[in-house]
This record gives structure tokens, C-alpha cells and sequence, in this order.
């Protein structure tokens, strides 16, 4: 063994502490960067491989009865490969022993024609088979996600309202389907609520009166077709039979649900990793000044042997390669574990045949290679100074330092201790020093801070979306439009105080060359059961007359408040009409616009109707009332707030919960990491000074406050410094993961910053608590044998 390989274990057996606090920062940069990074990718790639096997389509579009002739038109648009029709409808779920109203969607499964897209994988039991059963029970095979959220096997059963007519639904098996990898209402994650059954397609046209008729297409393209012309060439053909505009496959919910979330974490799986590897650099050049700095004699007398620069730079950085190389390995252990955690957290909202986590190779390679840069970027720029010294200079001891009177003490008629001088004029004798040490102290704050944002994030957007817009407790939606004196009929309900009356359209909004579909939300202009809250959370007026519109949406199409744009209606005449933007507001979910709702009939040259109920309850009635909303005519489903608010925070609050424990476990580390390296260091650098004031019969306790008061000044300033950090860290993050289904308010609590302090501080303490005991030990009269 070489001398200079004797030297790094004797090295690293004196820095073992220091460098286990490196090995745990730079573990814990890795495993961020491991974990989401390949979360993500196997994320990809199982919806890459589920799209493929199953044939996804790329384009969707309904209509309300179109003719099966009408196929072979569709199929003959230029780009078209395959075009496959369907028969569906959305009916109101009852589950046995459940009170929670559940909407689900029927879909017309061919039992004498192979799928040919949107194939549906079997996951247990068997596929529906038609005229299996009587008396109006039809076969249904559902989706996973949902019958394991309600606990259905095949062989149970659940109760269907399918056009008006009540009918069970025999469960003969669970399946999956491309169309719904992401299940629920409106954008929410809610498997319990929502739920797909695939049942025989000629019986549930028969149910629905649709024989020979289609309500669905789904078109696949060929690789190199003009999705914008298909789509418009397929909605002129839909047109005359109630056709609703064609969208895209990024326009798919579940499509578009699982690409945000793909791309949320790729920002967060960048960002957070970068700070963790920039501390962990930070470390390392700290530690490596430093231990060169003390080893001046070592480094001459090494020069004066004839070892080169870059055998004494590699020297050092053999030193350093096992502290990084371990922290890569640990790295890469807990990043594995905890992608495997988030698979399970990903497979609770989005559903696939297959879904394993894999950590890519290149995956690997890149962040080894991250590592690598990172420790020669500190080491390198540490030792720099030093090894280019003459051996007879480095032999010298380096020059002590100036010192002077402290900024603070300069102030007129201001007293300070003694202690508190001598820790201020070390501090300003080394400004560099002190300022990376506030940095990594802040960062620390810092990630504490963005970790529990999401908790404050969502608990504002359930209070806006849950508390100040829908004020009601029960919604209630018609199939067909229908006049507004329905609400009578549902406000005789038993339990019902108050109904407010709604109207939803589809339609495409056009501004120039741009276009955006989209919906009309028709709401009375002092409506007290469903207003329209901004990101404030202040409620915000809908116009008399003109439309109200979210500056997303806006943003998108380029215009202004009191600028017009064409809207291109998608039921009744389809009428395109110019209205006035007369306001826009920063909404937090969709691309949404809303418009006073009898101004919304008279654009559609309709009377007084309506297609959407909020109804106000007594406490303790919403089962019974939601149970008598079937009873009523035309009426296509129902959802109760409490229900819908419940299963949502089943799923985020525990998610939420896992997240910000895990990166205040890793702002711990930097803390530690930070204070520890720094506290064992300046005890290292100030021996000799600290022994001779024990000499001079000073305290452990006052030479311990010379050596800890610095660090704790140094937290003290880090706090408020950290959370200003987390403030901009947060605005970085919300804009770069902002979507269109949603936007994230920064909203960062007092709670949050006072737990980030309490965090930080408490990381502090302990390693200032064992800092202290190696000053109890401190050998004076080895640390007084210094050469003069």
C-alpha cells in the first residue's frame, strides 16, 4: 500500500463523523433525483406500453344518435387508419351497504366483433356475455380501481339507473381500459364515485333505444396526419346527429391528468435534487479547505518529497471518493425504496395492467456522473490554493488574521460582552465562511418549507373549491336541458332549503388563430350556492351580461377584459356568437368561463332552462335526498360535497403527508450536515485558541459559547433568510408545474415557517450538543504543542 493510501484511511478514520454527514447530503440528493426521476420513467413507460398493447386512439368525439353508416365515412377521413363506434351512457350507481352516490359510465362492449381500439384488459373473471341473464339484469365487467375501492368480486352485484329504468348489474369480472388509466369526477381523483362497467353492447343499446345507432367514435391516425384536420372533418360529420366537437388525445382527461402529473414530477424530481447536490458540493469544499488548511506542513513536506501537484490533488480527491461513493450507494438503495413508494401512491390514482419500477440505466450513469462533477467541483476549487504553494511557504503557519472592531460594536451606545466581540469579529474576519454556512442552513429552511407547501396548497383549494364555491351540499345534473321550474320538483324534497340553477355547454372559443375548447358555466349573477372564487379566495361577481373568464383560458387565447372572442356553441342550433370578455379571474382548476345564465339561453335562442341543480340541505338528509333525486325525471346523476370531499382527502392528505416527512427528513440531514461540519471544523481551525483561553481560566461553558455562538448566530440569520428562500423556491416551482387543469396558489402558512425554524433549530441543537462534548474532552495540553 502506497503512503498516500495510508494517509486517506487515516484520514477518513479521524473524519468518519464529518464525512458520514457528507455521504447522508449527498444520499439524499440522490435518492430525490433516483426516486422521482424514476418514478416518472416507469411511469412513461407503462403508459407508453398499456397505449400501444391496447390500441389507444387519437381522437374522441360523441354525438347523441348517429347512424352505423355513418362509420365507414369516418374511417374514409384522410389521416384515419381504424374508427371504431360505441354505444355508452353515464347512470347513477348504487353499491350494496354504500350510501355514497356513485356515477358510472356504461360502455357497449361487441360480443361479436374483436375490439380493434381502446382494447380492455381482463384483470379477473371474465368478460360480460350477452343475454346471459333475465329479468333485466345485464352482465358488467368493471373497473379495477373502483371494485377494489367498494370491495366488489365477480359475482356481486350493484344497481344501475340506465334510462330511467332500474337495473342490476351483474359484476363478472375486473378490467382495465387506456380511457380510464385516471378515474373520477371533474378533474378529482375519486375511485370510490366514479366507476366504468363494460356490458354487452346490443343490450345496452337496447336499454338505451339506440339499436343500430352509435353515441362514440375513437379514431387512430396514421403517424404523420393533421390531428387539427381530423378532428374538424370528424365534428362536421357528427355535426348533424348532436355531435359535440372532436378532441385530441391530449384533451382526454385521464390522458391529460397523467401527462401533468408526468411533468410535475420531472420539475420537482430537477429542482429538489439540485439543491441537495449543491449543499453536498458546498460540504465537501468546505471540508477539504479546511482539512487542507490544517494540513499545510503535510502538504509541503509532501512537495518537498517530490510528489506533483496532481498527485496531491488526487490524493485529496481519494479522500473524498469514498464519502461521495458511499453517499451515491445509499443514494441509490433509498431511491429505490422510495420509488417503489410512489409506485404504490401512483397505482391508488392511476391504473395499469403493469406498473413496476425499474431505475434506468442511464439513470444511474447520469447521476453518478452528477456526483462525480459535484466532488470534483468542491474538492478541486478547496485545494487549489494550497497545492500551487513552494514547499518552503506552505511550511510557514498562515498568517493570522486581522482583526478589528465589528460593525456592531461601532454603533454609538451600544454595549457588548466580550464573548459576543470575539464572535462577531471572527465572523466578519471570514465573511465567505459565515455567508455558504447562512446558505446551507437557509436551504435547509428552505426545502422544509416548499415540502410542506403542498399541504397548505391543497387545504386552500379544498376551502375554495369545497367551502367558498360550492356552498351547497348535493349537485344535481339533466341529461337534456330543461326548464328551470324543475327546481320546484327538488325543492318539495324533503331536507332541501334552497336550490340554485345552473346551466354547463360545451363549446370552442376562437380568438384570431388560436381556439381552445372549453365550457360556458350559466350561473345567476348573486348566486349564494356556487360562486366563483379566485385564488385569493375572494368571491368575484358574475357580469349581468358578458362572460367572466379564467386568465389561463384568457392567457391561451390572447385576450383581454373588454376585448370579444367567437363562441362556437356545441349543442342545440350550434350557434356561433361574438361576446364581450367583460372580466377575467386567476381560477385555480380547468380552463373555465362563466356567464350570467339567462344571457347563456338567449345566446342559444332557448327559453328558461336549465341543466344543473345545487341544492342546500338540512344536516344529516343528504342520503335520504340524494335517494329521491332518482325518482326524478330526466335527472342523470347526483353527487354529494361531503362524499366527494371525504374520498378526495383519503387519497391527498396521506400523499401530502409522506411527501413533506420525507423532505424534512432530508432538511434535517443538510442542518446537520451543514452545522455539524462546521462546528467540528472551526473546533479543528481554533484548538489552540480555545485551549489557551481554558488556560486563561475560562469555562467550558464560555469556551463552548465562543465555539457554538457563532453557528447559533449563523441559524439565527439562516431563519428568516431560508424562509424568504422557500417563498421564491415555491413561486419557481408553482410556475414551472402550472397546467391547465390546475394551478397551485402560493399560500405558505405561519404554521409551515414555524415548523421549517423548529426543524432546523432542532437539527442545530444536536450537533451542537455533540460539538460540545469534544470541547468538554478537549486536551489542552496537545492542542497548546503548536509550532511557532
Amino acid at each position: 500500500m502506497k503512503a498516500l493510501d495510508r494517509k486517506v484511511l487515516r484520514d477518513l478514520r479521524l473524519l468518519w463523523s464529518q464525512a458520514l454527514t457528507i455521504a447522508l447530503v449527498v444520499a439524499s440528493g440522490i435518492s430525490a433525483f433516483v426516486a422521482t426521476l424514476s418514478a416518472v420513467e416507469s411511469l412513461a413507460l407503462a403508459r407508453d406500453g398499456f397505449y400501444t398493447a391496447a390500441r389507444f386512439a387519437d381522437v374522441f368525439a360523441s354525438a347523441r344518435r348517429a347512424p352505423d353508416s355513418l362509420a365507414a365515412r369516418l374511417r374514409a377521413i384522410e389521416g384515419v387508419v381504424d374508427a371504431q363506434t360505441t354505444v355508452e351512457s353515464a347512470a347513477r350507481v348504487t353499491v350494496p351497504g354504500s350510501s355514497d352516490p356513485v356515477i358510472g359510465q356504461l360502455i357497449g362492449l361487441p360480443a361479436r366483433a374483436a375490439q380493434r381500439l381502446n382494447l380492455v384488459s381482463l384483470r379477473n373473471g371474465r368478460f360480460p356475455q350477452p343475454g346471459a341473464r333475465g329479468s333485466g339484469e345485464l352482465e358488467a365487467a368493471v373497473s379495477e380501481g373502483f371494485a377494489l375501492a367498494h370491495r366488489l368480486r365477480p359475482g356481486d352485484h350493484v344497481e344501475a339507473l340506465v334510462n330511467g329504468k332500474l337495473r342490476r348489474l351483474r359484476i363478472t369480472g375486473l378490467a382495465l381500459s387506456p380511457e380510464y388509466v385516471f378515474a373520477g369526477l371533474w378533474g378529482m381523483p375519486d375511485l370510490r364515485a366514479f366507476g366504468v362497467f363494460w356490458v354487452d353492447e346490443d343490450e345496452l343499446a337496447a336499454a338505451l333505444d339506440m339499436r343500430g345507432a352509435f353515441n362514440r367514435v375513437a379514431l387512430k391516425l396514421q403517424p404523420q396526419a393533421s390531428q387539427a384536420a381530423v378532428v374538424d372533418a370528424a365534428t362536421r360529420l357528427l355535426a348533424p346527429y348532436g355531435g359535440q366537437l372532436a378532441r385530441g388525445r391530449s384533451e382526454q382527461v385521464s390522458d391529460a391528468m397523467l401527462n401533468d402529473e408526468i411533468r410535475s414530477q420531472q420539475v420537482i424530481g430537477t429542482l429538489l435534487p439540485a439543491i441537495f447536490l449543491g449543499v453536498a458540493a458546498f460540504l465537501l469544499h468546505v471540508v477539504a479547505a479546511r482539512l487542507v488548511s490544517t494540513q499545510r506542513e503535510q502538504v509541503a513536506a509532501l512537495k518537498a518529497l517530490g510528489y506533483r501537484n496532481r498527485a496531491i490533488a488526487l490524493h485529496y480527491l481519494e479522500l473524498v471518493a469514498p464519502m461521495v461513493l458511499a453517499g451515491f450507494l445509499l443514494g441509490l438503495a433509498v431511491g429505490k425504496w422510495m420509488g417503489v413508494q410512489l409506485m404504490g401512491l401512483y397505482t391508488e390514482v392511476f391504473r395499469f395492467p403493469v406498473l413496476v419500477h425499474t431505475i434506468p440505466p442511464g439513470l444511474v450513469a447520469a447521476s453518478l456522473g452528477i456526483v462525480a462533477l459535484t466532488a470534483m467541483a468542491g474538492t478541486l476549487t478547496a485545494i487549489a490554493g494550497t497545492v500551487r504553494l513552494q514547499p518552503a511557504e506552505a511550511m510557514r503557519p498562515p498568517a493570522p488574521g486581522r482583526y478589528r472592531r465589528s460593525l456592531l460594536e461601532r454603533l454609538p451606545r451600544l454595549r457588548t460582552g466580550p464573548a459576543l466581540r470575539m464572535i462577531l469579529r471572527n465572523v466578519e474576519r471570514r465573511p465567505l465562511r459565515a455567508a455558504v454556512t447562512v446558505g446551507g442552513i437557509a436551504f435547509a429552511v428552505a426545502i422544509v418549507v416548499l415540502g410542506n407547501f403542498f399541504r397548505d396548497a391543497v387545504a386552500v383549494i379544498i376551502d375554495a373549491n369545497f367551502t367558498l364555491a360550492m356552498r351547497g351540499d348535493v349537485a344535481v345534473w339533466t341529461v337534456d336541458p330543461v326548464p328551470a321550474g324543475e327546481a320546484r320538483a327538488l325543492a318539495r324534497i324533503p331536507g332541501v332549503q334552497q336550490v340554485e340553477v345552473g346551466r354547463r355547454v360545451e363549446v370552442r372559443f376562437v380568438k384570431g388563430h388560436r381556439s381552445e375548447s372549453g365550457q360556458i358555466q350559466g350561473r345567476p349573477t348573486d348566486g349564494q350556492l356556487q360562486r366563483v372564487i379566485d385564488v385569493d379566495r375572494r368571491a368575484v361577481p358574475i357580469p349581468q351580461d358578458g362572460l367572466l373568464m379564467g386568465e389561463r383560458l384568457a392567457a391561451k387565447l390572447g385576450v383581454q377584459p373588454g376585448d370579444s372572442v367567437t363562441v362556437e356553441f356545441r349543442e342545440g342550433r350550434r350557434h356561433v356568437r361574438e361576446v364581450r370578455v367583460e372580466r377575467t379571474v386567476r381560477d385555480m382548476m380547468g380552463l373555465n368561463a362563466w356567464l350570467e345564465r339567462r344571457a347563456l339561453n338567449r345566446l342559444l335562442g332557448e327559453g328558461d332552462v336549465a341543466s344543473e341543480f345545487t341544492l342546500g340541505i338540512e344536516p344529516g338528509r343528504g342520503p335520504e335526498v340524494l335517494q329521491a333525486t332518482q325518482a326524478i325525471r330526466g335527472v342523470a346523476g347526483a353527487f354529494s360535497k361531503a362524499s366527494m370531499l371525504r374520498n378526495m382527502q383519503d387519497v391527498t392528505a396521506r400523499n401530502i403527508l409522506i411527501t413533506s416527512t420525507i423532505l424534512t427528513i432530508f432538511a434535517a440531514v443538510i442542518a446537520v450536515g451543514v452545522v455539524y461540519n462546521n462546528a467540528r471544523i472551526a473546533l479543528a481551525e481554533r484548538s489552540w485558541e480555545l485551549a489557551s483561553l481554558r488556560v486563561l481560566g475560562f469555562t467550558r461553558a464560555e469556551v463552548s459559547l465562543l465555539l457554538l455562538g457563532e453557528l447559533a448566530l449563523g441559524i439565527a440569520v439562516a431563519l428568516p433568510l431560508g424562509m424568504l428562500t422557500g417563498w421564491g423556491l415555491v413561486h419557481l416551482l408553482v410556475g414551472m408545474m402550472q397546467t391547465d387543469q390546475f394551478l397551485f396558489p402560493v399560500v405558505i402558512s405561519p404554521r409551515t415557517y414555524a415548523w421549517a425554524a423548529l426543524c432546523v433549530v432542532a437539527a442545530g441543537v444536536g450537533s451542537a450538543l455533540v460539538v460540545r462534548r469534544r470541547v468538554d474532552r478537549l486536551d489542552m495540553v496537545a492542542a497548546l504543542k503548536t509550532r511557532e
